[in-house]
């Protein structure tokens, strides 16, 4: 079992339908380990003599941040995914090669992954913020909360209403490939080959000094820096490999709803079980027409099979997202004592979804009925993303609200099959 083996996947025009880029991902983490879905509205920094917090460290602020919607372990300040009001989407996966991992606390990937995302307002202005704070602060420390101790490099797949890009790294050296068309994904593997749009100015030299590369025949990112032997990737059974299969399966045809498909599969091993397990997911429609809002679409709770994917627009004065939003702890108190005991971060959504899920587990009829209102549910706020999309009708009067009232439709769902 591949412990933290994300997966995130995009797809452009002409893989998709109606000239929209697609985005998606499913977050892998420990099984009882907690993800939230939580906002944060754009604020203007006056006093910049102020350090940032993150997970581990602090940092320089900058002027203004951008509103983001982030899915995040709840434990830490970064995000394994999100996006924001700019539609620019994240999502990171931990990658390792032969470039040690720093045992030293730092930014961790997912640190990178909000600050990224409030510091941009296109994907390559994502991909510059996380370079250059790369460079300044370096990536490390443990990715879990608890005993266990794990840390790891990251790549990153980096999308707006145009392009995305694939940015690989190993310490603090990296490469990235600009993505125009088709279909992309990145595993828990260095993927970028000979192709490589933008590296870090030391990158070649470095393997060159490590004996990684002769320096005479086409560098190749992945051959260097990575363990995996390069010719073998796309024959392998791993995830990289399933996750490219099925988006080449639908190319041409690819929607939002052939995304949370992908991430609802489970004989590729994408939808994860067990030990480690898929605890949260979100697919983003990035429309290229800017007159369109780009719609993201959270589950906030494990397995998306057995999940609602509920949808977020960004308008201004957006409800609180208080049903996916965790009990707060003073998180640098928790990190900086190392704590072995887990605080109790279930919010409301998860806690119904867990209790449900119990009541359900040994009556395949309630789980039938239970599982196909969740689909109605998911359906109709299909039709009605879809409705916004074809119609360029927003009523930013219910949209503040959709994300919340969404959950409050879900939670219902399960509070009545406990209760029946």
């Amino acid at each position: 079992m591949e412990p933290f083996s994300c997966d995130t996947f995009v797809a452009l025009s002409p893989a998709t339908v109606d000239n929209r880029i697609i985005f998606g991902k499913n977050s892998d983490r420990l099984c009882d380990e907690v993800q939230e879905v939580v906002y944060f509205p754009a604020a203007v920094h006056n006093n910049l003599g102020e350090h940032l917090k993150c997970t581990y460290i602090e940092i320089d602020q900058v002027p203004e941040t951008y509103a983001v919607v982030l899915s995040r372990p709840a434990w830490l300040w970064g995000a394994e995914m999100g996006a924001n009001e700019h539609g620019v989407c994240i999502g990171n996966e931990a990658v390792w090669g032969r470039e040690e991992v720093c045992d030293e606390e730092a930014l961790l990937g997912m640190d990178l992954v909000r600050l990224g995302l409030e510091r941009a307002d296109t994907a390559e202005k994502a991909l510059n913020v996380i370079v250059d704070l790369l460079e300044k602060y370096g990536q490390g420390g443990n990715c879990t909360e608890g005993g266990m101790v794990f840390s790891y490099h990251n790549s990153f797949l980096i999308a707006d209403r145009n392009e995305a890009w694939i940015l690989e790294t190993a310490g603090k050296y990296w490469a990235a490939e600009k993505v125009q068309e088709g279909v992309r994904n990145i595993s828990n593997q260095l993927s970028i080959t000979t192709k490589i749009d933008r590296e870090h100015p030391d990158m070649r030299n470095y393997a060159k000094r490590k004996g990684w590369w002769d320096g005479k025949k086409e560098f190749d990112f992945a051959a260097a820096y990575s363990y995996l032997d390069t010719a073998k990737m796309m024959t392998s059974s791993g995830r990289y490999c399933e996750g490219y299969k099925l988006l080449k399966k639908h190319k041409g045809n690819i929607t939002f709803e052939t995304m949370m498909e992908i991430l609802r599969d489970k004989p590729s091993g994408i939808n994860m079980e067990g030990e480690f397990l898929t605890t949260a997911s979100m697919v983003s429609i990035l429309p290229q027409d800017s007159s369109l809002p780009c719609i993201h679409f959270f589950t906030g709770t494990p397995d998306p099979e057995r999940s609602v994917f509920k949808p977020f627009i960004f308008v201004p004065h957006i409800s609180q997202l208080l049903d996916t939003s965790s009990p707060t702890f003073e998180l640098e108190d928790l990190v900086k004592k190392k704590s072995h005991v887990k605080p109790d971060r279930r919010h409301p959504l998860y806690q119904k979804h867990q209790q449900a899920l119990e009541v359900v587990h040994n009556n395949e009829e309630k789980a039938k009925i239970m599982l196909d209102n969740m689909r109605k549910l998911e359906k109709e706020l299909f039709r009605e993303m879809e409705s916004i999309l074809q119609n360029k009708h927003l009523d930013v009067e219910k949209i503040v609200n959709l994300f919340p009232q969404c959950t409050k439709d879900e939670i219902q769902i399960y509070q009545s099959n406990v209760s029946s």
